[in-house]
């Protein structure tokens, strides 16, 4: 671009944003303006209200049509009646004849006050019912509360024609279940002969009850449990919507440590279940929503039966629950309480969840019982600990051995010649270079379990142990105002030392391996390093108690390697190995070394298969 070509497009710029300054408008004109944008914006408002006014005088006029058979039924004050037992108390409103509020007496939220579940338009519940000429919707009429005690009522929706629908609730004495049935007196004629079911719509909005929004989020669901299946949930960390094909036993809305459980006696059907974030800071999880129906008797020879759950998701409270519930099923309950995949979920039910218990009912702190845990599942893989460092210790005690070899074959091309040579040596010794890592690979189910039992265990739950004052969530003994990525707002010490812990236990662990020069073996070593950094990002957010169990993991798992190392003199290891050369009858050669050598043949044949095919080209 020339000089004439620059000096041009200058000039055009210059008169365009000059052009632009001597049209700008006064600030008269631009007050004008912005009065005549404001009042029709005003205007726009004002039709709308109107039109919202309009719409629900339409809504009202239908409401006040006399000729409905629930006429009385669309106007009246709205009360509260009040079920309790010494665990949980419900108060009902007479609008809609339902649930208001949920408070459960042994639990407190953050702020130290009784732990409420759901209250006011927090949660809803619409019963939907079709009649022939008109059809009931639960949810904006007066209820009139019957047959009050302290752990029944009965909500009676009165018709014109001296017929009535009753919801009968039943709070179960010693438990957080509530026995619910739908039963339709005197209103055959009000419904159709086909009339077989009835149409559900119930939503909450699960609250924020933990410390930790990122945290609980991932413990926060729309759970349900299809007939003759495992129960399944909605994604925790993304708004989704599904419609179930298939006919459930219950729908759950699910916190951490928390569930609202709507439970059928003849399943629901045609479900549409949906889940939506809420906002951290607004003090809500999600949002959660369910349609559906369910089997509907208009004659009222058969009630429509139900139960509800609002409660913890403490394992063994859901367990006892299951036998409350009708006794043809199996509801499985206990599924709100993850506890893992299936073989680490079986060492949790029947191993972690009754030692756990044991050691709690000594009246132990929370951090010295997780402490006493930690050592008994160290004591208990202590043989596969040991065979895994013998393993390792042999290896080093033929280290020797191995370099020879190396330094007798150092070109690349004869990479599989020095691969054979070193596994003969460890067969005529008697080694098996896999040997450490089986007995390791043992561990990791029993060490998982405790991964995935630590978050779910409610008796964790506002249990302080040293600087940390919620074993459940995150201890934030340092903390600043501004957020940053991947840290968050705070530093979990517990998460710091565990990490820290970590470090120190792989340089021990692969200061015992024999690396030598592989590159994939330095690579994997700097992993090893890399993954306990990694780790500290992962877990800032998780539960304290967590990383409080991983960090003592790892100082046993120092301690014990530091005292086998002390045990174990590799000078008379090397010399039973020799021993053992000598009698090869005393030896005992593994399975897997077995098929190393089968394997080892294997490669030598096709080697030599493609350099034969290489000569004849």
């Amino acid at each position: 671009m020339d000089k004439n070509t620059l000096v041009g497009f200058a000039l055009i710029g210059a008169v365009i944003v000059g052009f632009g300054i001597y049209n700008r408008p006064s600030p008269e004109e631009m007050a004008r303006e912005q009065h005549y944008r404001d009042s029709i914006q005003a205007v726009a408002q004002k039709q709308q209200q109107l039109q919202e006014a309009q719409e629900a005088a339409a809504e009202k006029t239908i409401q006040l049509d006399s000729t409905s058979a629930f006429f009385q039924a669309t106007t009246g004050t709205e009360q509260f009646t009040t079920l309790q037992n010494e665990l949980i108390q419900l108060t009902f409103t007479n609008k809609g004849g339902r649930v208001s509020k949920a408070m459960l007496k042994e639990y407190t939220d953050q702020q130290k006050q009784p732990l409420v579940l759901f209250d006011g338009e927090d949660a809803t519940m619409n019963f939907g019912f079709d009649g022939k000429n008109e059809n009931i919707l639960t949810e904006n009429m007066y209820f009139q509360p019957m047959n009050v005690t302290d752990s029944t009522v009965t909500m009676r929706l009165n018709a014109g024609n001296g017929g009535y629908l009753d919801f009968n609730y039943k709070l179960l004495p010693h438990s957080y279940m509530v026995d619910f049935s739908v039963q339709a007196v005197g209103m055959k004629n009000f419904f159709s002969s086909s009339t077989k079911t009835m149409n559900i719509d119930w939503s909450q909005r699960a609250r924020q009850m933990e410390k930790g929004y990122t945290f609980e989020q991932r413990y926060t669901s729309l759970t349900y449990k299809p007939v003759d299946d495992s129960s399944d949930y909605l994604s925790e960390t993304k708004d989704d919507k599904e419609t179930i094909p298939e006919a459930l036993d219950w729908i759950a809305f699910k916190n951490q440590y928390f569930s609202c459980v709507f439970i059928a006696e003849k399943t629901f059907e045609d479900a549409t279940l949906e889940s939506t974030m809420e906002t951290q800071g607004s003090g809500y999880m999600k949002a959660y929503d369910a349609e559906m129906k369910t089997a509907f008797d208009p004659t009222g020879e058969k009630p429509s039966n139900f139960q509800f759950y609002f409660g913890p998701n403490h394992f063994k409270t859901l367990l006892a629950s299951n036998d409350l519930i009708f006794k043809d099923k199996d509801p499985e309950l206990e599924d709100l309480v993850y506890l893992g995949w299936p073989i680490i979920r079986w060492i949790n039910r029947w191993f972690t969840i009754n030692l756990f218990d044991w050691l709690s009912g000594w009246g132990l702190s929370m951090g010295i019982v997780i402490l006493l845990m930690t050592i008994i599942v160290k004591i208990l893989v202590l043989p596969t600990t040991w065979k895994s460092f013998i393993s390792s210790a042999k290896m080093r005690a033929l280290k020797p051995y191995v370099d020879k070899i190396a330094e007798k074959y150092p070109n690349q091309e004869d990479a599989l010649k020095k691969q054979q040579e070193t596994m003969a040596l460890y067969s005529q010794y008697g080694v098996s270079p896999m040997g450490g890592c089986l007995p390791m690979l043992l561990q990791t189910p029993v060490f998982m379990a405790l991964f995935f039992f630590v978050p779910n265990a409610i008796e964790l739950r506002q249990q302080g142990f040293l600087w940390a004052d919620d074993l459940s969530s995150y201890d934030d003994l340092i903390s600043w105002s501004t957020h940053i990525p991947l840290l968050g707002n705070h530093l979990s010490l517990f998460c710091l030392l565990f990490s820290a812990a970590t470090v120190i236990q792989q340089i021990i662990m692969m200061k015992q391996q024999d690396t030598g020069a592989n590159p994939q073996m330095a690579a994997m070593k700097w992993m090893m390093y890399i993954m306990p950094i990694m780790f500290f990002f992962i877990f800032n957010e998780y539960a304290s108690g967590l990383s409080y169990y991983y960090f003592i993991s790892s100082l046993i798992g120092i301690l014990t390697m530091w005292v086998m190392r002390k045990m174990t003199d590799e000078k008379k290891l090397l010399a039973q190995l020799e021993a053992n050369k000598k009698e090869p009858s005393k030896q005992k050669q593994s399975g897997l070394m077995a098929k190393l050598e089968a394997l080892q043949k294997e490669q030598e044949r096709l080697q030599k298969e493609r350099q034969e095919r290489m000569k004849k080209k």
